[in-house]
């Protein structure tokens, strides 16, 4: 249940509010996006509420990724061991991730710049959209918070940032994932071992293939959740202003730009 209906009147609107979270139009950075989707296929495209898309890239590069052995190829890189480096590769795989990849970098460039078209569109024409939704399960509505705390709660458990502005879709996205990583990589028993004082065991049970795919998960959870909670915090003060011009404003009011105004 919507506190209002959306009578299609409008060629475009700002945002939508629903049981499973708010998604909304407002200026990004293709670079940045780009760069996210550089970091991890899939990522600039949820970062741009393009859920379906970004969950084919993301499960393509998890795929395709521990096939060819890239991250087992990076970390061999960074020890200096090149020949083990190309050797672990396979190149069937490998030829058949870089089309996509590269795909997913140019694609969210792409459509950040056309979303940001429509989104100057529909902040001109300023149409009236739904800030309440209640159903049986959930219940979600435009407000204020704190992105700060958004970013800690992402820092400490990657999608509980985003359970705390309520985007539902990506929380359980990101905290799916990071729970697999978490217990393939054996990253928690390494702690462990850390912990007790067994160095050499403590790195001999890290798999890297799923540990190196974590710095990711992490990074991205800690901007998305931010990022979104201030354009929340935005589109809400917009929301306020409209209602209080709509309803409380007389209609002949209007602000004299450069005029000075008589005591």
């Amino acid at each position: 249940m919507d506190n209002h209906t959306t009578d299609n009147t409008a060629r475009r609107y700002k945002a939508y509010v629903s049981i499973l979270g708010t998604t909304q139009l407002h200026l990004r950075s293709p670079s940045i996006i780009a760069w996210w989707s550089a970091a991890y296929p899939g990522f600039g495209h949820l970062l741009l509420s393009k859920y379906l898309r970004g969950f084919v890239l993301f499960i393509w590069e998890v795929f395709i990724n521990l096939n060819a052995n890239i991250n087992l190829a990076i970390l061999y890189s960074f020890q200096g061991k090149f020949d083990m480096a190309t050797n672990v590769l396979d190149s069937r795989w490998l030829l058949a991730y870089l089309p996509v990849y590269f795909f997913a970098i140019w694609d969210s460039h792409r459509t950040t710049v056309d979303m940001n078209k429509v989104y100057l569109l529909a902040e001109r024409e300023n149409h009236r959209f739904n800030i309440f939704s209640i159903g049986t399960m959930e219940i979600n509505y435009l407000d204020k918070r704190n992105p700060i705390m958004a970013g800690i709660w992402s820092a400490l458990v990657p999608g509980s940032g985003q359970l705390y502005i309520h985007r539902l879709v990506t929380a359980l996205f990101v905290i799916s994932w990071t729970v697999a990583f978490l217990y393939l990589s054996h990253i928690l028993e390494a702690v462990t071992l850390l912990f007790l004082g067994d160095i050499s065991q403590s790195t001999a049970v890290l798999r890297a293939e799923f540990l190196l795919m974590l710095p990711s998960i992490y990074g991205f959870s800690i901007y998305d959740a931010y990022v979104n909670t201030v354009e929340n915090n935005k589109l809400f003060e917009k929301e306020q202003r409209k209602f209080l011009q709509d309803n409380y404003q007389d209609s002949n009011f209007k602000i004299l730009k450069g005029e000075k105004v008589n005591e």
